[in-house]
């Protein structure tokens, strides 16, 4: 690297002074992402965030609006926002921090006046359902480790949303490890709406100038006879259990080594059995949840420690004694050769020989090598507790795990990891024992060795991990490996995906236009995002006369040369911004889920909880339905002053059947309160096939909800159709019958009668029914409430449990 005063930094309005080293590649990577929706593929630790922030500050300089960058961690989030506000010159106030840490209220708030938000993508969900912020005038935006956006990840849904609604679009995603392949690549280019593809490796002479050779080496681990006889001990559990799973023909093999893949092939094979009304599906059920559990025990002993194994094997008999505890846990702390192995577990005094090798290693880098900083990962919080407690004998040792508390291992909260973060960056400690929070994207300082407790089974996490070393100076990645254990497959695993990902990235670089066309064609120029505003497709984008702005990232080589305009991709064409056209929005109107014309426009509260379906997010991306989540008393989802809905899946409804569960009927209750028409929708097929439940039961249940509670049963094959569904009700109810929507229930006045049932059935444990046969028996709710414990008895349907709590409510001091 050249002495400092030899080093040329980039100048622009919006950046500070000398700040952001000029690096050729960031440049032209970023030259190509602020002219399309672009992937960003560049290797870790070799500045994505840097490539984005450049788009970033040109799109505010020459467009104006807003930017939002999203990441899926909050330390990562922290760590962008800490950056950001040294980086740029515009005031640190502008630039906003969203987690789960910051009330929706203040968010809002906030949303409005902020030139620059970063934040996890579930916060920015939440909002957008909710109707809290608008998309409309984000003029870029950022996925962060972008190859999170497949599935139902907030990435994909923020992703149709933005293109749905923004006025003038600009997306960029960011990875150093895309995908496994072409396909993947290609699926996360479409869930984002990402239309051109640039790559650099460490390959490109431009990338290799800042990068080292980081060498992996691998260390075999013998494992000694006391965690072998552990091993063996629930291995023949495990043996017993598939051959009983043999038994029911849903699988040929009794091997301990069974794969997950058959594992998954066995459970899918019991669920058909379940489905045709086979009782032996059910406890088949039950033993396959023991071999899972008996499966992650072996894992623990061969691949952690044996501390993690008795911190599983104490979680195990908690939950056996725990009530409601499942067979399959009950089972397995009762069986003679799992109780000798957790005995064998609670003797055992010596340490894992990975403990020792750990050390070794630990003590070769800052000792014999000088070294400075080790980051050493794990895959589990108890082996990355009791790791910490070792190393700190012999090494100024900190532990660095999520936020997520579970039973005898505590989380750390976002303040702490923060605290420990900068303390690392700042050379106060010298070892940090790492979960998974760590790997993507932490900007960590360079360290001399990365060690793998144990291999990790996929090429994004492993790449990610190898990312930590090899910035400024050659770095060491050492992975530990036990001998004969699941380590060994999970390292060939490791190697080959992660061999199938670099060449996959070297045929993207080489073939970049063709994976473009078939974007395209895939894209429809984005058609697929209705009303998509600001995206064009590949071609059409490149096309396009570029923004004027980043030939301006100029900087001064010491001689006052700058940047030579053929240096960047497209440069060399004369244009205008994109927006000379549009009309002026300088005075910062925004189109708000609550501004304009309502007159067409149904609401649809959800509740909070409801987002772990797609329904509210499905409806809040439909024209003419706005959504706005509240935390409702009752029911689900509101659809105006009178209509409620409470949803239930065809498994939740019968759980009400079979497991004791009587909350269905209280919620309903509660709803018949506060709504004259209540709602309970029950989703999905096979209502009387799913589970061994007798129709007339089934049908007995249906009939209460209806005739005793005065509620609509409504059926629906899967969440898209219930979406539907309230989307037609709120409808009919907020434009066809100009009803207004209340979450505290319907404001007209009740009849008498109603008044008077609904006074005596607030007593707890009284239902609408009985508080009818109450009132028909004694003639008025004063003679209800004097009524003695004798007196009640003689109502049909009244029995000691209710008698004494109504005259427990109505006799007792207040």
């Amino acid at each position: 690297m050249a002495a400092s005063d030899e080093v040329a930094y980039v100048d622009h309005p919006l950046l500070a002074p000398s700040f952001i080293e000029r690096r050729l590649y960031q440049i032209q990577l970023a030259g190509t992402a602020r002219d399309a929706h672009t992937l960003v593929c560049l290797p870790t630790g070799l500045g994505k965030t840097t490539v984005s922030l450049l788009v970033t500050a040109e799109r505010l300089a020459e467009v104006g609006g807003k930017s939002l960058l999203l990441a899926p961690t909050k330390p990562l989030v922290q760590q962008h926002a800490d950056f950001y506000r040294e980086a740029l010159s515009i005031p640190d106030d502008d630039i906003v921090v969203f987690t789960g840490d910051v009330r929706p209220d203040d968010r809002a708030a906030l949303w409005d006046e902020a030139q620059i938000v970063i934040a996890t993508p579930q916060v920015v969900e939440n909002d957008l359902v909710g109707g809290r912020v608008s998309l409309a005038d984000v003029t870029h935006l950022t996925f962060d480790e972008c190859h999170r956006g497949t599935g139902d990840y907030a990435y994909v849904y923020i992703a149709e949303r933005y293109h749905q609604d923004a006025e003038n679009a600009l997306v960029t995603g960011m990875s150093a490890s895309p995908g496994g392949d072409k396909e993947d690549i290609l699926t996360v280019c479409e869930n984002l709406g990402l239309v051109d593809v640039t790559v650099m490796t460490e390959d490109d002479a431009d990338v290799a100038e800042y990068t080292y050779d980081t060498e992996v080496e691998w260390e075999r681990i013998s494992l000694p006879e006391e965690i072998l006889t552990i091993r063996d001990a629930l291995n023949e559990v495990i043996k017993d259990r598939l051959s009983k799973l043999k038994s029911l023909g849903v699988t040929r093999a009794t091997s301990p080594d069974i794969s997950q893949k058959q594992l998954n092939g066995i459970r899918a094979e019991l669920q058909k059995m379940i489905n045709a009304d086979d009782g032996d599906g059910y406890k088949g059920m039950s033993v396959h949840a023991e071999v899972m559990k008996l499966r992650r025990a072996v894992e623990l002993v061969e691949t952690q420690s044996v501390e993690s194994v008795r911190r599983y094997f104490e979680r195990q008999r908690n939950a056996a004694r725990s009530s409601g505890a499942s067979k399959a846990s009950q089972r397995l702390v009762a069986e003679p050769k799992v109780r000798e192995a957790m005995r064998l577990a609670e003797s055992f005094d010596e340490l894992h020989p990975k403990f020792s090798k750990t050390r070794i290693l630990l003590a070769e880098t800052l000792g014999l090598g000088g070294g400075e900083r080790v980051i050493v990962f794990t895959e589990s919080r108890d082996t990355a507790e009791a790791l910490t407690d070792f190393l700190s004998g012999s090494f100024d040792t900190r532990r660095f795990v999520g936020q997520g508390d579970k039973e005898g291992s505590d989380g750390m909260t976002q303040k702490e990891q923060q605290e420990t973060l900068d303390a690392f960056r700042a050379g106060e400690f010298e070892v940090l024992v790492s979960t998974s929070v760590a790997e993507e994207g932490l900007d960590v300082p360079e360290v001399d060795l990365v060690l793998f407790y144990e291999p990790v089974p996929t090429a994004i996490r492993s790449i990610q991990r190898k990312g930590r070393t090899g910035r400024q100076t050659e770095g060491r990645v050492v992975v530990l490996m036990a001998e004969d254990t699941r380590d060994e497959a999970y390292f060939w695993i490791s190697r080959r995906k992660e061999s199938q990902m670099e060449d996959e990235l070297k045929k993207l670089k080489g073939v970049a236009d063709e994976v473009e066309d078939e974007l395209d064609d895939s894209q429809q120029s984005l058609d697929a995002f209705e009303g998509s505003a600001g995206g064009e497709s590949g071609s059409a984008a490149r096309e396009k006369r570029l923004q004027p702005g980043l030939t301006e990232f100029s900087a001064s080589d010491g001689d006052g040369s700058t940047v030579d305009s053929a240096t960047v991709d497209g440069a060399d064409d004369e244009g205008v911004t994109a927006d000379e056209d549009d009309t002026d929005d300088s005075d910062g109107v925004v189109a708000t889920a609550d501004s304009g014309d309502d007159e067409d426009v149904v609401e649809i509260v959800a509740d909070q909880r409801e987002l772990d379906s797609t329904i509210a997010r499905d409806l809040s991306t439909r024209e003419g339905v706005r959504t706005r989540l509240e935390t409702l008393a009752v029911g689900d989802y509101v659809l105006s002053d009178r209509v409620a809905v409470e949803r239930k899946s065809v498994s939740d409804f019968l759980d009400t059947l079979t497991g004791g569960d009587r909350s269905l009927f209280e919620q309903v209750a509660d709803m018949s309160r506060h709504y004259s028409r209540p709602i309970v929708v029950i989703e999905g097929d096979r209502l009387y096939e799913e589970r061994n439940v007798h129709p007339n039961a089934i049908r007995g249940a249906l009939s209460s909800l209806a005739v005793d509670f005065g509620v609509s049963v409504l059926r629906t094959e899967d969440e898209k159709d219930t979406a539907d569904l309230l989307e037609v009700v709120a409808t009919r109810e907020q434009v066809s019958a100009e009803r207004s929507v209340n979450v505290h229930g319907e404001k007209s006045a009740k009849t008498l009668d109603e008044q008077q049932e609904y006074v005596v059935s607030s007593i707890a444990d009284i239902g609408p029914v009985s508080a009818r046969a109450l009132l028909e028996h004694f003639g008025s709710v004063e003679a209800v409430m004097i009524a003695s414990k004798d007196e009640l008895l003689e109502v049909h349907g009244v029995g000691e449990v209710t008698a004494d709590r109504i005259r427990e409510v109505v006799g007792s001091d207040y």
